[in-house]
């Protein structure tokens, strides 16, 4: 399992470095615009010419991705070039707010899901229907809608909850909770729509097996049956479709955070990426790779635990 570690971690890297040079090439044709962005729209040619050089912007594109690849290697990812503030702690910051959404929103709809989709599987009939039916609803009903709906009647008309803004955990525990209700709400809403789906669907297939029907004919109970064996071998699949479920919702978080007013990594990658701030595009594009990198090899490591066919030596 090591070596595979060690494999994954270096496909990891290189990942990251193909995908900042990526971003770097295509934010190399765009120097220029964001100069007279800076500047305004009225700056001379001179003017914007010496804001280039003085950059480190007319130089070639390989050489100066080369020196911030090695200053990024060493912890430095620059500075913002409007706020002047050091790119790696204000993304740490940033990315520490959307995973306190994206976590408890993770948990709530792996214990819906897995609850739903075992229950739906096991039982049938209406029960299943039902099941069935709350994933349409998730399926059907637009998280943008949902989000001003919850906004409107949570936030505006009975006050219980704020309607938009992020209270820092260390703060305030219970107003950090407050301010998290409602875009995690959404976030699950969505995620329990797919992945009860994908359990049901796993489940009914464990269930249909021939193991199954000889644990039955053994007098093994049902409940002993589902828990202790369907649901087992059907975690795996599970497990894989968490892993990009997380991946779905920080996707979504580039919605949810400009909806709810939060300071976090997808409301800091919008307003990067329409101001063209390049320090804080190279910054948030490692990190979204290595984010992504370091889910999918802890649900490898989570699947060979539990499945050790597929464990790699």
């Amino acid at each position: 399992m090591i070596p595979y570690i060690v494999r994954r971690l270096a496909a990891g890297a290189g990942l990251a470095l193909v995908i900042t040079l990526i971003v770097y090439l295509l934010i190399g044709t765009s120097f220029e615009d964001v100069a007279r962005t800076i500047l305004g729209q009225s700056a001379t040619p001179e003017a914007t010419a010496a804001l280039l050089e003085a950059r480190g912007w007319d130089r070639p594109i390989l050489v100066q991705y080369v020196e911030w690849l090695a200053a990024a290697l060493q912890g430095d990812f620059g500075a913002s070039v409007y706020t002047s503030l050091p790119v790696l702690p204000e993304v740490l910051s940033r990315l520490a707010v959307t995973l306190s959404l994206i976590v408890p929103a993770l948990l709530i709809t792996a214990t819906l899901s897995i609850v739903l989709g075992v229950w739906a599987a096991s039982r049938g009939g209406v029960v299943d229907r039902i099941a069935q039916g709350v994933s349409v609803f998730g399926y059907i009903i637009p998280g943008l809608l949902l989000a001003i709906g919850l906004v409107v009647l949570f936030g505006v008309q009975l006050g219980w909850l704020p309607a938009t803004g992020y209270t820092r955990f260390g703060d305030d525990p219970a107003g950090w909770a407050r301010s998290i209700t409602i875009p995690v709400i959404v976030l699950v809403v969505g995620g329990v729509a797919n992945m009860s789906a994908q359990v049901r669907g796993r489940m009914v297939d464990e269930l249909r097996r021939d193991y199954v029907r000889t644990l039955r004919t053994r007098g093994v109970s049902s409940r002993s049956i589902v828990l202790k064996h369907a649901l087992r071998n059907a975690g795996s699949p599970a497990l894989t479709v968490m892993s990009l479920e997380f991946i779905n919702m920080f996707g979504a978080a580039l919605i949810i955070e400009n909806v709810f007013a939060l300071p976090g990594f997808g409301n800091y990658a919008f307003n990067a990426t329409l101001q063209g701030d390049i320090p804080v595009m190279l910054g948030i594009s490692t990190f979204g790779v290595v984010l992504v990198t370091v889910v999918n090899l802890a649900t490898d490591i989570a699947n060979g635990w539990l499945n050790p066919k597929a464990r790699v030596h």
